[in-house]
């Protein structure tokens, strides 16, 4: 983690990553929220779920399709590259 906040980048985490980066102001590791018998969601929160969950979805049918094993960009365009896949993956995988 101190490496992704010395470089100024952050990462999406599913539930497993949970607590990770708690008691940080500014987390690097952003997770999805968990709901219980004493919490339930707010709308916010659900929406943040389901959005993390869309991505999650795009990068296993990136993975199925063996793209990000072959992938080797410049860092810099890398988050460029992946969000057009994902638009590209989610396009596809809805028609």
């Amino acid at each position: 983690m101190a490496h992704l906040r010395a470089a100024g980048l952050g990462a999406l985490a599913d539930l497993g990553f949970r607590g990770l980066d708690n008691g940080v102001l500014d987390p690097v590791i952003v997770t999805g929220f968990h709901t219980s018998r004493t919490h339930k969601l707010t709308p916010g929160e659900k929406t943040a779920n389901r959005v993390l969950a869309l991505v999650e979805h795009g990068f296993a049918h990136l993975e199925n399709w063996r793209i990000l094993t072959k992938l080797r960009p410049d860092p810099a365009r890398a988050t460029h590259f992946l969000r057009a896949l994902l638009v590209l993956t989610n396009l596809e995988v809805n028609r």
